[in-house]
């Protein structure tokens, strides 16, 4: 008898822990909305001069269902108070998907190269730790451009803040690399995706297209802003924040989601 019940609980107990892992994997094959369309919750505003939390400026706004990227109530010229919208959570192993698109004109005293210049970026620093001058988190970007009525202007790049990776097999250590993308002019929603695979691959994709692959993610010994980062000379970037950027050109981001690989 007591080995019966021995039995039935072991299997209660094994019924138990395949079903929690059923759920788990359910969980993780779904998409997940990490923007409500309607705030801001679960989302953190660093901007340049300020303390994280804190956007004097109204920079980062939800709008019909849309994180808005303003500038508005920026007095005077842009003064290089760049900006980044961190989300709650960091992650290593998922795939995010969002639109995004460029519009309106460069707020007074945006620098020439942000013209239509964005991004979002992965494996980044959390924004409590970033200092309160500093322009950009440590992270991998995922550059998104504009183009302008003639010449190549690809979208999906890769620029590296405080970081380095490998590319077809050797250290690259270019700061912003050109992804294969066709060029985009107009005011047009553009979908991004990018698969991340904690420290192995990262995939850029426009508009279901791979146009960038590297791997390797990993801090830059000779960045002044991750050296406060490197604990015990591990250089390896496997996880990390995610948030979206605000350089100087007004644009909106829609439709964001997350699918946790493990």
């Amino acid at each position: 008898m007591r080995r019966h019940l021995l039995l039935v609980t072991s299997l209660v107990c094994l019924f138990s822990l395949l079903t929690v892992f059923a759920i788990a994997e359910r969980k993780q094959n779904k998409w997940v909305t990490i923007f409500d369309g309607k705030t801001l919750d679960g989302w953190t505003p660093k901007i340049v001069g300020q303390k994280a939390g804190v956007d004097p400026y109204d920079t980062f706004r939800v709008e019909d269902g849309k994180i808005v990227v303003g500038y508005d109530k920026y007095e005077g010229t842009f003064d290089d108070r760049f900006g980044h919208l961190f989300y709650k959570m960091p992650y290593s192993n998922y795939r995010m998907r969002l639109e995004y698109r460029f519009l309106g004109e460069q707020v007074k005293g945006g620098p020439g190269w942000a013209w239509k210049n964005s991004g979002v970026m992965i494996h980044g620093q959390q924004a409590s730790s970033m200092d309160i001058d500093q322009s950009f988190p440590v992270s991998i970007e995922v550059q998104l451009l504009g183009g302008g009525p003639e010449g190549d202007r690809p979208t999906g790049n890769l620029c590296t803040p405080g970081t380095n990776v490998v590319m077809n097999g050797k250290l690259h250590t270019q700061h912003c690399t050109n992804s294969t993308s066709p060029t985009f002019r107009g005011e047009e929603w553009v979908k991004l995706e990018i698969e991340v695979r904690g420290n192995k691959v990262v995939k850029h994709l426009i508009n279901d297209v791979v146009v960038m692959e590297y791997s390797e993610s990993q801090y830059d010994p000779n960045d002044k802003d991750a050296q406060k980062l490197i604990l015990d000379d591990r250089l390896t970037l496997a996880a990390g924040t995610i948030s979206l950027q605000s350089e100087s050109h007004p644009c909106e981001f829609r439709n964001i989601e997350l699918l946790v690989l493990d």
